[in-house]
């Protein structure tokens, strides 16, 4: 255990530059560019990204040790966080500015790849919870890991929005690549055992998407989870473009960004409620039950254009967070192989965060050419209007609740299914010795 809250701590901090820079860069291209649309492509450019990068980076996992593979994470970090430096201060600010400019999405690229490097860390994370921590209580160290990721989402909210209020995108990069630089001198020297991992060599040296499709069809239901949770990105891709517009349509960027940090200790409850409890003998139904709680508050957090409704929605939704996450990474880590579960995790990554890249680039436009003018100058303000309110800030809280809805039905259906009872049978009857081998 000493080892690995050496490695939370380190991953902490880790965690929390990569998401200051996410934050902070997404707040100051709205800010100056004043479009929903840039801040979707943002969008898209990062979960896509993320899902065509997860495939390789499980395999990294595999092919070399975890402490090798955290140390390329924060290098090549630091390395892009630095060139985005390079080309900020060269660039005059005007340029900024103008949302079509190609310097501009240079730097958003580079910025948002060098906090996607961060990924490789997540992937080794789970896969170190394994082989540290014994069966028994690897859902509660899920859960440590959601508290942490809590934290570090807790700290970069607040001081991303901040620090764009107050110093500007120039100082962030700054501490950005301080604190990346720290991080990497700290994993260097410790010391992280990774006695009895099996290497599969011969596949670890390439990525072995077909071994590792074989892998997870011999766990029945398995690929029903993963496509699941596919789904639910699809959807969740709709508030990971437009959240940051409709808040800040509600409030500044320097409270949005201090409400975000206070709301971001549901993910800290959340977390510590796991790694206390743990999450009972049927996980995948406490994943389940916990979706339908979160699309539940879909539906109503932005029914009125009330900060105070739309805070109290996001505190429990994000507190489910923890749940959700965990609870998928004690099924995979039961009933997968270790010599496997780098490319699996990174299987599912890729997967499930291949549906938000497509709706981030699909609904700016509908937000801007269809929810918005229905709620301004459309049928929708006769309809709706008067109770629901009208404006551009109505028009996304439609789209909100609309995606609630889609989301609480298709998990009413899929808790219905045949594939649910199968996965769940199957990791009540899997015992530790009877893992999935190759």
């Amino acid at each position: 255990m000493k080892q690995f809250y050496a490695i939370l701590a380190n991953s902490l901090v880790a965690s929390l530059t990569n998401n200051l820079v996410w934050f902070a860069v997404t707040f100051w291209v709205y800010l100056e560019t004043k479009s929903v649309v840039a801040t979707s492509l943002m969008a898209g450019v990062y979960s896509g990204t993320v899902a065509l990068s997860g495939f390789f980076l499980g395999s990294l996992v595999d092919r070399y040790k975890k402490k090798h593979s955290m140390i390329f994470s924060s290098l090549g970090s630091l390395v892009l966080y630095a060139l985005s430096f390079i080309i900020f201060i060269t660039t005059p600010e005007k340029i900024f500015k103008d949302p079509a400019s190609p310097i501009l999405w240079v730097f958003i690229v580079l910025s948002l790849v060098g906090a996607i490097a961060g990924n490789i860390r997540s992937i080794a994370l789970s896969t170190l919870v394994t082989v540290l921590i014994p069966e028994d209580g690897r859902d509660k160290a899920n859960g440590m890991v959601g508290t942490t990721n809590g934290v570090s989402f807790l700290v970069s909210s607040i001081f991303s929005g901040l620090i764009i209020g107050f110093l500007g995108i120039f100082w962030m990069l700054i501490i950005a690549i301080g604190l990346t630089a720290l991080v990497l001198i700290h994993v260097w020297v410790l010391a992280i055992p990774e006695k009895g991992i099996a290497h599969a060599e011969e596949h670890t040296k390439r990525v072995d998407i077909r071994g590792t499709i074989r892998a997870i069809n011999l766990v029945p239901g398995l690929f029903a989870l993963i496509f699941f949770n596919t789904f639910n990105n699809f959807l969740g891709g709709v508030f990971m473009s437009l959240m940051d517009a409709y808040g800040l349509s509600l409030v500044t960027v320097q409270t949005w960004g201090v409400l975000w940090g206070v709301l971001s200790l549901g993910f800290i409850i959340g977390g510590l409620i796991v790694s206390k409890k743990g999450l009972g003998k049927q996980p995948l139904r406490t994943l389940f039950l916990a979706n339908i709680a979160m699309w539940t508050i879909c539906v109503f957090f932005t029914i009125q254009a009330s900060v105070i409704l739309l805070a109290v929605g996001m505190f429990i939704y994000l507190c489910l967070i923890p749940v959700v996450e965990a609870a998928e990474q004690t099924i995979l880590q039961k009933l997968i192989s270790p010599e496997r579960q780098g490319r699996v995790f990174g299987f599912a990554q890729s997967i499930e965060q291949a549906a938000s890249p497509i709706t981030a680039f699909m609904i700016g436009p509908i937000a801007q050419l269809i929810f918005i003018p229905f709620m301004t100058t459309g049928a929708g303000v006769e309809l709706i209007g008067s109770w629901f309110g009208t404006g551009k800030d109505r028009g996304l809280a439609l789209l909100f609740t609309v995606t609630g809805l889609i989301g609480l039905i298709i998990t009413i259906i899929a808790m219905k299914s045949k594939a649910y009872d199968t996965l769940l049978e199957n990791y009540q009857k899997q015992a530790e010795p009877q893992v999935v081998d190759e």
